[in-house]
């Protein structure tokens, strides 16, 4: 299973690559080994080095022995660990991944540890809530990322617009203006849903509604369907296919040829657009996916990691402490400067000032949310009703039908009744 950020866009953010499925171990000299899961291309080398023998140097009983997972298959491998003799003390799990892994029975309560030692009270609420199931602390977030709006700097200045618009009314008319004389005003693909999110809880809506431990689909609700209605305004300043998501083609790809004034992305995008096109280094800005007033962003989907502790680990309380070691401010500060990530906190945003795209992020992080903490949820994104509900209210569709049609859907299949 893949961290869900545009499929799996922590590789957009991260720049280097741990590569296969190893290990990095200390220096040996410890008396206990903590065993720590990390996810590939979630940190790099560089940053893991200096961890380690920092930590080892202030803990010399402790010995570190990072393994690096693969993202594909990596669900059934931690329920098998949660559930054997030999789990890892420490895992690194997608922030949406959590209450699948809580329902085994199998994580730590870290609750009090959150409370206590790490600020719970200052944590990005789209780390922190996803990692709370029934008011339990399974999760403790380490990073972030989301997306963000990045432009092509000379078009916007060939269309008159000085600075970047800070409410949705704003964005909407720049965008009218930059979708002229051959250029897109954005390029949205008509199935990215991760974006309709943020404008459906905008309006105050939610993708689906829990009542008593019942979950059920909620596209069609008046506020979701005014999140669609905006949706399908901006999505029509523009090329987009309207039954493809933004991988097909890649919209970094249509972005580079230069005839694009938008796309919604992560700050990381940038990099796969120059390399494709470097008459563009230089050229591409960044700003938060404006609110409905200038008072706060959008909201967005924030993706990234948590950390958990398996109940069976035999050095829990070790791991314990590894884990307030990584989410401790010095080191989220090395994490968000030497990865271009959002730290767990909006107070440490300022690690990253300098760097407009990540800054543009953090900005955005602060109105962040989590898919629905429901178990079943993979469920849902394995099929994904909601993208071919997308396309066929661009296709003309009534929005109210085709909405209760694919909540429906997403109901059946969060509460088992479905198939799929």
């Amino acid at each position: 299973m893949k961290n869900r950020i545009l499929a799996g866009a922590i590789a957009l953010v991260s720049t280097v690559a741990l590569g296969g499925c190893g290990y990095i171990s200390g220096s040996g000299g410890g008396d206990r080994t903590v065993t720590v899961w990390l996810m590939k291309d979630s940190v790099s080398p560089g940053f893991l080095d200096k961890f380690t023998r920092s930590y080892e140097e202030e803990n010399p009983s402790i010995e570190l022995d990072f393994q690096i997972q693969e993202w594909s298959g990596i669900g059934p491998k931690v329920i098998s660990a949660l559930e054997g003799d030999d789990a890892p003390d420490v895992i690194e799990v997608g922030n949406t991944q959590v209450a699948q892994y809580a329902e085994s029975g199998g994580l730590r309560d870290l609750t009090l540890e959150s409370m206590r030692d790490l600020g719970s009270e200052d944590w990005l609420p789209g780390l922190a809530q996803p990692g709370s199931i029934n008011g339990v602390q399974y999760g403790i977030p380490w990073y972030a990322a989301n997306r963000v709006v990045i432009y092509n700097k000379d078009i916007f200045q060939e269309a008159g617009i000085d600075a970047v618009p800070k409410t949705r009314a704003e964005w909407i008319d720049a965008t009218e203006k930059l979708n002229n004389g051959g250029n897109q005003g954005i390029y949205l693909a008509g199935q990215n849903w991760y974006v309709l999110a943020g404008f459906i809880w905008d309006e105050g809506g939610e993708l689906a509604d829990e009542n008593g431990g019942d979950w059920q689909g909620a596209l069609d609700t008046p506020e979701a369907l005014a999140g669609m209605e905006f949706y399908q305004k901006l999505q029509a300043l523009g090329d987009g296919p309207k039954d493809a998501d933004e991988e097909k083609p890649p919209q970094t790809d249509v972005f580079a040829e230069g005839d694009v004034a938008q796309i919604i992305s992560v700050p990381g995008s940038a990099a796969l657009i120059e390399q494709k096109n470097p008459e563009l280094k230089g050229k591409l800005g960044y700003f938060p996916i404006p609110g409905k007033t200038a008072k706060a962003p959008g909201s967005v989907f924030t993706g990234g990691s948590d950390l958990i502790v398996p109940k069976n680990a035999d050095e829990r309380g070790a791991g314990i402490a590894v884990v307030k070691a990584l989410a401790s401010e010095k080191w989220q500060t090395e994490l968000a400067r030497g990865m271009s990530y959002v730290p767990n906190k909006p107070s440490l945003a300022h690690v990253i000032e300098g760097e407009e795209g990540t800054a543009a992020m953090a900005e955005g992080a602060t109105r962040g949310r989590a898919t629905p903490n429901s178990a079943q949820w993979a469920r849902v994104e394995a099929e994904n009703p909601i993208k071919p509900y997308m396309t066929a209210v661009l296709q003309g569709g009534d929005p109210a039908r085709e909405a209760k049609a694919a909540s429906e859907r997403i109901t059946a299949l969060l509460t088992g009744t479905g198939t799929g």
